[in-house]
């Protein structure tokens, strides 16, 4: 495990929350640096199991030399099909620590930072075929103000999108330099670097079709989990946050809890965390990334 790679949030608050059984399976299907993994691996004896996913080739320099440990270069919206490629059915818990990596973020090339200039790239997975600057300079002034609304929860966001559709005619919006020189009008004078983490945040999760991926994943968890399984979801921003919460109360994304013929709820979890656990005072003074973050926890039924 690399420690400048990537420091693992909230890693004793996670570990609690898995409950982790000495012979049961679980899955990592956010690797990374492989901070968590590597303690779940510490806690499972000779019959334990752990697969992990990450779909950045970074991440698969890693790996970890254990033989019950296995690497799957894959985005976790592909969970189930892949536990099956590896004769999983069900497995006792799944962990997923969201959003983008302390090493993406510092890697200037990957376009993902406000820190550097750099190419407009922030593709997670580097062969994936759309990047920012395509979306920039190529999505209609309809949807880059969708995005900019949606996904970076940005204000001006109708402005922002025309002023951008207006200033690639002259010249293409490639570099994280050419971005701010864009829109540094609309920014609000004592809040750029907020406004910035929005934008870059909007762009980020449009490229990778983040929410789609993380709902993909979270209906797969359903089945994958057995009864009893626990379900442990780190995210970052209010977006996520929310998808996973409803969907750990109610088994969907939006409307409310189905009901069966006789008028009970048909839950497929048992929230083990009522309210979001986040990190404390002194991890957030020792790692920034971690004062955003919320963990939510439930348990399959």
């Amino acid at each position: 495990m690399d420690k400048t790679y990537h420091i693992p949030v909230m890693l004793r608050e996670c570990m609690e929350a898995l409950a982790i059984k000495p012979d049961g399976v679980y899955v990592d299907v956010t690797f990374g640096g492989g901070g968590h993994s590597k303690e779940i691996i510490s806690r499972l004896d000779k019959n334990g199991r752990l697969l992990a996913f990450d779909q950045d080739p970074d991440a698969l320099r890693n790996v970890l030399p254990d033989e019950r440990f296995q690497l799957i270069h894959q985005n976790f919206r592909f969970l189930k099909n892949n536990l099956r490629l590896y004769g999983l059915k069900h497995v006792d818990g799944i962990l997923a620590d969201l959003g983008v990596s302390s090493h993406q973020f510092d890697e200037a090339d990957r376009g993902f930072s406000i820190r550097f200039d750099a190419t407009l790239d922030m593709r997670m997975d580097k062969e994936g075929d759309l990047d920012a600057k395509t979306v920039l300079n190529s999505y209609s002034e309809e949807d880059l103000h969708k995005i900019f609304g949606m996904y970076g929860e940005i204000q001006n966001a109708r402005t922002l999108a025309r002023s951008i559709v207006t200033a690639r005619i002259v010249k293409p919006i490639n570099t994280v330099a050419d971005l701010k020189a864009t829109v540094a009008k609309m920014v609000p004078r004592g809040k750029e670097n907020k406004y910035y983490a929005q934008l870059f945040q909007a762009l980020r999760i449009e490229v990778n079709k983040e929410l789609d991926a993380l709902q993909e994943f979270l209906s797969q968890a359903t089945s994958v989990l057995r009864p009893g399984g626990r379900l442990v979801v780190m995210s970052y921003h209010s977006l996520e946050d929310r998808l996973v919460k409803n969907f750990m109360a109610k088994g969907k994304f939006r409307g409310d809890v189905e009901k069966d013929f006789y008028g009970n709820e048909i839950k497929p979890f048992k929230l083990i965390t009522r309210k979001a656990v986040t990190a404390s005072s002194e991890e957030v003074d020792l790692n920034s990334r971690a004062r955003s973050a919320k963990l939510r926890t439930a348990e399959r039924l």
